[in-house]
């Protein structure tokens, strides 16, 4: 099964910047979409369908904001939607569609580049998070978590450590909950492959030329339980794509 997942900043816009020619070749079993900002009935299902995919949505209550999405060739047994706490679900942050041998969740972890209180908002979900996906663990072993968790892991992650160490997403209490995660029972699925590989981010800011420069941050994953962590095959990072300031990361698993 090749997953990615894509923060595509508006679906719709995406769409108009070639994400369907993008999808197309993708050769994606399962897309984990985050920042619809859609509701479901803005969605361009239909022409998703004519591509091969059926699409699962959670929009947040807010319009134009937030919002998750899988788009899966495979039908479901079961899709969820939200993880049971109001004061995230109204904000349209996670679905999860589980398949036969796999459960793969899209989730949007929050951005406290906003200011202190949307900070406070991301670090109490982050303790919230990882509660939920060890619980959800017990119940379900074979787990994959696709998104924008708006968190780098370490310096090789991000081009300019140094420069960012005080700044949202990069934050000394941020990176001690990823690694607090990881060791939890997760595997970051690119960095298991690849540990010494610079240069690979999924996120490039608007301005000062940052993409053509490459100066990027790694924020979105393909998190894997450790339970089917012999199951990896392959993870990729797909910065050719431009239908967002994000790229698409992926994730094979056999």
């Amino acid at each position: 099964m090749k997953i990615y997942s894509y923060n595509v900043n508006g679906i719709r816009a995406a769409m108009n910047k070639g994400f369907a020619a993008w999808l197309e070749q993708s050769g994606a079993d399962v897309v984990c979409i985050q920042e619809t900002k859609a509701q479901r009935e803005q969605i361009p299902v239909l022409e998703l369908k004519t591509l091969g995919y059926d699409c699962y949505s959670y929009s947040a209550v807010k319009r134009g904001y937030s919002g998750v999405a899988i788009l899966t060739k495979h039908t479901p047994k079961n899709v969820v939607y939200g993880m049971g706490i109001e004061k995230y679900d109204s904000e349209g942050r996670m679905i999860r569609c589980d398949f036969e041998d796999v459960s793969v969740v899209s989730v949007y972890h929050p951005s406290g580049t906003s200011g202190e209180e949307r900070q406070n908002f991301k670090m109490e979900w982050l303790k919230d998070f990882q509660t939920y996906a060890l619980e959800l663990q017990k119940q379900i072993p074979s787990l994959v978590f696709c998104g924008d968790y708006n968190i780098c892991h370490k310096e090789i992650d991000i081009h300019d450590p140094k420069g960012n160490k005080n700044h949202s997403g990069f934050l000394p209490e941020e990176r001690q909950w990823m690694s607090g995660f990881l060791d939890s029972g997760f595997i970051d699925s690119f960095r298991y492959l690849y540990p010494d590989k610079k240069d690979a981010y999924s996120w490039w800011s608007y301005f000062a030329q940052a993409r053509s420069k490459n100066k990027g941050w790694r924020i979105d994953y393909c998190m894997v339980s450790k339970f089917i962590a012999q199951r990896i095959k392959d993870a990729s990072i797909d910065a050719s794509a431009m239908q967002s300031d994000h790229c698409p990361v992926c994730v094979e698993i056999v």
